[in-house]
């Protein structure tokens, strides 16, 4: 929860860098007083039908203003702020499969293909390929902890798919992709090789994070850690948002 806590504040003042450098912070505050200004001509002129039109018409026109000033900043912070969500995931969202649990292992393939599953002492398959469509599935049992690699054996090509067992969470990679705007969100392992196959996931079980008497998923605590952070340095950083 510490580490999550000190990324957090740091995610959040980055966000607050990102809005004062890329935004034009005079014209942001004048489209907010514009919509205040649009919200009290609707209450003061709630008897006249004439004014009440025109003040919704600038209301409306206020906020795509405002909405307009905002999607600069959202888009410069779109793709590094997936990069570094995809990597929180791996790191505080799931929990190793433990000693004695039985996990399901997934292959998605654009063809009909039926690799031969290796795996590394002390993981056991307990069960043959199962197909549905171009997706295959193996339900494999942990006998002991592991940090190694499971090996799809295809004609001509042999493709790895790390795997964890063991106690506590340590950084986990779910999915091994080969598209490069799913690698985006999982990034945990570098791109599948070309060939027939599109994806392998190892389902791990979902992790929580306890804190102030509530378990909670760890992206929770990640959105409340920053909102919170730039909410309170908004005046150290003279942003308007």
């Amino acid at each position: 929860m510490l580490s999550l806590l000190v990324i957090g504040v740091l995610a959040g003042m980055g966000m607050l860098w990102v809005f004062r450098t890329t935004t034009n912070q005079s014209a942001v505050r004048e489209a907010k007083r514009r919509i205040q200004a649009h919200l009290y001509e609707l209450r003061l002129f709630s008897d006249e039908p004439l004014l009440m039109l025109r003040a919704q018409g600038g209301l409306l026109a206020a906020n795509v203003r405002y909405l307009s000033l905002m999607l600069v900043p959202v888009l410069v912070m779109l793709i590094p702020m997936v990069l570094i969500l995809g990597q929180l995931q791996c790191l505080y969202g799931y929990r190793s499969i433990q000693p004695g649990s039985a996990a399901v292992v997934n292959l998605g393939a654009e063809s009909f293909v039926t690799p031969i599953l290796q795996t590394p002492d002390g993981i056991i398959v307990e069960t043959p390929a199962v197909h549905i469509d171009h997706e295959l599935s193996w339900r494999i049992r942990a006998t002991r902890p592991v940090a190694g690699v499971l090996r799809f054996v295809l004609p001509g090509q042999t493709i790895e798919k790390t795997i964890r067992t063991g106690s506590g969470s340590e950084y986990v990679s779910e999915r091994r992709v080969r598209s490069l705007l799913d690698w985006l969100w999982h990034p945990g392992e570098s791109r599948l090789p070309a060939g027939p196959v599109n994806w392998i996931e190892v389902r791990y079980p979902n992790a929580s994070m306890h804190a102030l008497g509530l378990d909670l998923d760890w992206l929770v605590w990640f959105i409340l850690f920053s909102s919170a952070t730039a909410l309170l340095l908004k005046p150290w950083f003279s942003v308007s948002f």
